[in-house]
C-alpha cells in the first residue's frame, strides 16, 4: 500500500506521520520525503543556489521520486539521497532503503505532479490556518535550518506563499482524505493507522 500525504509548510504532516508510526509500532512502513528530492544544484554557486524557488514544483527530481517509488512498489531496493537544507545541495551521501508492505511518501508537492498521485492507493492533504503555518516554518528554518527571520519572512512572501495558493493549495482536490491539523487530530489519525493495520493485517493472511 502506498500513501501520499501533502499539505502546506508547517501544516504538520511530519507529525501525522510520526504519529502514526508510533500508534503502528511495526518496521514494515518506509517513509520517502520529498526534502530529499530537491534538484542537485550543486553546480551553482551557494549565493545563487539561495535564490532559487524550493516551493516550485520544478524544484523536485519528480523522476527520480516516481522511479524509487516504483522501485520500491516492485520489490526492489533503493539508494535514497540526502539532501542539505543549509548548502541547498545533496550531500553525495545515499541511505539504502530495502522494500516493506507500506510506504508513505510525504511532501509539500507530492500531490502536485499526476504521475506520482497514480501511484497513491490513499492521499491525504494535511490543512492548517495559514497563520499557525507561518509560525511552525518560523521556529523550524530558524532552529534547524540555519536560517535568520528576515531571510525566512522573505521568502515566505515571495515564492511559499504565492506557490501555495498557485500549486499546493490546489493539490488538495486530490485528496481522499483531508485532515484539519489546527489541534491534534486524534480521530483522523486513528483512522489511518486502522486502514494501514488492516492492509498489513491482509498481508500476514496471504
Amino acid at each position: 500500500m502506498t500513501i501520499g500525504i501533502a499539505g502546506g509548510t508547517g501544516s504538520g504532516k511530519t507529525t501525522v506521520v510520526n504519529n502514526i508510526l508510533q500508534l503502528l509500532n511495526t518496521d514494515e512502513v518506509n517513509v520517502l520525503s520529498q526534502d530529499n528530492y530537491y534538484h542537485d544544484n550543486s553546480h551553482l554557486s551557494l549565493q545563487e543556489r539561495e535564490k532559487l524557488n524550493y516551493d516550485h514544483p520544478k524544484s523536485i527530481d519528480f523522476p527520480l521520486l516516481i522511479e524509487h517509488v516504483k522501485s520500491l512498489k516492485s520489490g526492489k531496493s533503493i539508494q535514497q539521497p540526502i539532501y542539505s537544507f543549509v548548502t541547498h545541495s545533496r550531500t553525495g551521501d545515499h541511505i539504502l532503503i530495502e522494500p516493506k508492505k507500506i510506504l508513505i511518501v510525504e511532501g509539500i508537492l507530492v500531490l502536485t505532479n499526476i504521475e506520482l498521485v497514480k501511484e497513491f492507493d490513499l492521499k491525504v492533504f494535511v490543512h492548517a490556518d495559514s497563520d499557525e503555518r507561518l509560525i511552525r516554518r518560523i521556529r523550524r528554518d530558524i532552529q534547524e535550518r540555519g536560517r535568520d527571520l528576515e531571510e525566512v519572512l522573505h521568502r515566505y512572501q515571495t515564492t511559499l506563499k504565492p506557490m501555495h495558493q498557485e500549486f499546493i493549495e490546489p493539490s488538495k482536490n486530490h485528496a481522499d482524505l483531508i485532515i484539519p491539523n489546527m489541534r491534534k487530530n486524534t480521530v483522523a489519525i486513528d483512522f489511518l493507522t486502522s486502514v494501514i493495520y488492516n492492509k498489513l493485517k491482509d498481508g500476514k493472511n496471504e
